[in-house]
């Protein structure tokens, strides 16, 4: 049976029926039929100080349960400001639903007031788009939008809606099947394929793991897990990837890549099988891509068939669902091991002994100084109250770098980070978005002096929404990763990289309701940091780190990643 009602009404009932419980957006004249609609509806809508940031705070969500996270604009300006956050979910292939108004539809076209072409603007950055035509059409294309951001790879998908739309009556019809002619995914894997992989993995001397972002949009943590255990394989999770199998795992080695430990880089540059598992080869882990992995056979598995053999050959290519495909994939390994466990014996402890030296022979650094705070010394203070527990949500750059080395993730959704995009400015409201997310956590925003600086007005959505979010500043006055770049590669001359004004965290905190301080001693690091978790309610800590500290290990550009600088040249560090 269906409901006459108006376009507004339809499309909170659309959002009600597909589980969304809060959204992020900022209003506007074309909305306005929506947001009265809302006035009285039971879904949270929480009004952000930035569009850009409400798609931010939406993949926070996402990122943080594995939901599609929603965002609203208005037309025009509110509409273009979504698109960073849209291109930063497509990257990172986060399902992410933004709903934009558009100027009446009588008037598209005639360079109306606050009208922008948003379709053909987010036509190459989302995952999908719609422009909707007719009030009929609304809830079969909302549905749908849900259904093709968390479906296949995730992504995110806007839905453009006239204001004559949302005002016009219509017959509200539920929407139970999804059927999209020439969208299909293959989520089970080729069996053949598995079993072939299943033969090579226990022939394999030294295979390795290379685990990213496909194992958390898959949920399949115990699955990997599973995996590593019963064919005794070492695994590094990417940026994208960490918390996929937990940092405390004996088959867990770190994070590979331009920043990735050494033991990392080294067991993907001496492995002789390389199990792709949810990744896209991407150019920060591979650093130069013709001697990346040179003497191993690849197993690619991917939800995306463009991802296969798109970067590095695959020469077991498995296009499926990572859960699923692994869940096959440990029932031959298993069916298996009792024939090719004791051949395959001798060589994986060799392997192992290996990668044990490699790790003892250069962990990551974590120095401290009696004269002042080192980075490193913050993430691993971080590190102990969080006990691999809490939520980490970083802006872009040498904090990022630092944390994911240092900090630990137990669990799948903990870290939230911009990994392929890099876009500045979204630590703070991803935390937001994932406060709401999960309230029973404990969350993080650790951010650099610059990102912080792009969304400082997010501290009234915190504050008038009374967000327990610890936000911790890593204050070294500069933009840190180009400061780093300019030092090493460009002669150390530093051009327009000095942030030489910062506001005084306890007066600016204190404007919008709570506490805030500042902490530069050493000694007073570990104590500042426990007062602000105590905090019941959020807390702004500037933290005062050492200015010129580089993030090691570092593969330059466009070289090999066993090609590592490990630390500062001495007279640099002198």
């Amino acid at each position: 049976m269906s409901n006459l009602m108006n376009g507004a009404r339809i499309l909170l009932e659309c959002l009600a029926r597909e589980g969304v419980d809060c959204f992020f957006g900022y209003p506007g004249g074309v909305t306005l039929p929506f947001y009265d609609a809302l006035y009285d509806h039971s879904i949270k809508h929480v009004l952000v100080r930035h569009e850009e940031n409400a798609c931010f705070a939406a993949s926070g969500y996402a990122r943080a349960t594995g939901k599609v996270g929603v965002c609203c604009a208005t037309s025009g300006p509110g509409a273009t400001n979504l698109v960073t956050g849209l291109v930063d979910s497509l990257m990172d292939s986060i399902p992410v639903v933004a709903i934009t108004g558009q100027v009446t539809s009588k008037l598209i076209g005639s360079d109306a007031f606050q009208e922008a072409d948003t379709f053909g603007i987010t036509r190459s950055c989302t995952k999908h788009n719609y422009m909707v035509k007719t009030v009929a059409e609304l809830p079969q294309i909302i549905h749908e939008a849900f259904y093709l951001a968390a479906s296949g790879r995730p992504g995110p998908v806007l839905v453009d809606i006239p204001k004559d739309i949302f005002q016009a009556q219509g017959h509200y019809t539920p929407v139970d099947q999804i059927h999209l002619r020439g969208y299909r995914v293959t989520t089970d894997g080729h069996t053949g394929q598995i079993r072939r992989a299943a033969q090579m993995i226990w022939e394999a001397e030294r295979p390795i793991v290379y685990a990213g972002g496909g194992i958390i949009a898959a949920n399949a943590e115990a699955e990997l897990k599973d995996f590593v255990e019963r064919a005794d394989v070492p695994a590094v999770c990417t940026l994208m990837g960490l918390g996929g199998l937990g940092s405390g795992h004996p088959n867990f080695i770190s994070m590979p890549g331009m920043h990735g430990s050494y033991a990392a880089n080294m067991a993907l540059s001496g492995c002789d099988l390389l199990i792709a598992l949810g990744v896209r080869f991407d150019d920060r882990v591979t650093g130069r891509l013709a001697a990346f992995a040179p003497h191993a056979r690849v197993i690619h598995v991917d939800i995306d068939p463009a991802e296969i053999s798109k970067n590095r050959q695959a020469d077991i290519p498995i296009v499926g669902d990572a859960k699923r495909v692994l869940q096959k994939l440990n029932r031959v390994v298993a069916e298996l091991e009792p024939q090719m466990r004791a051949k395959s014996a001798p060589g994986r402890r060799a392997w192992w002994k290996q990668i044990r030296e490699w790790k003892d022979q250069h962990p990551y650094d974590s120095p401290r100084s009696d004269s002042e705070i080192k980075p490193q010394h913050l993430m691993a203070e971080i590190d102990r109250l969080s006990g691999g527990e809490a939520i980490v949500a970083t802006d872009v750059g040498q904090h990022q770098m630092w944390a994911a080395q240092l900090v630990r993730f137990n669990h799948p959704r903990l870290w939230i980070n911009s990994g392929g995009l890099g876009a500045m400015g979204f630590g703070l409201p991803a935390a937001i978005g994932a406060q709401f997310a999960r309230p029973d956590k404990l969350v993080f925003a650790i951010v650099g002096d610059g990102g912080f600086q792009m969304s400082i007005p997010e501290l009234g959505t915190i504050a008038s929404n009374g967000l327990p979010i610890k936000i911790v500043v890593m204050n070294n006055g500069y933009l840190g990763m180009v400061r780093q770049w300019q030092e090493l590669f460009y002669n150390n001359r530093l051009s327009s990289v000095q942030l030489d004004c910062f506001p005084d965290a306890e007066k600016l905190a204190g404007a919008y309701g709570f506490r805030g301080s500042t902490v530069e001693n050493p000694r007073e690091l570990a104590g500042a940091l426990e007062a602000m978790v105590r905090e019941p309610g959020p807390y702004l800590l500037n933290v005062r780190v050492t200015p010129f500290e580089n993030v090691y290990p570092m593969v330059p550009a466009g070289g090999a990643i066993n090609e590592m600088v490990l630390s500062a040249p001495v007279a640099a560090a002198q």
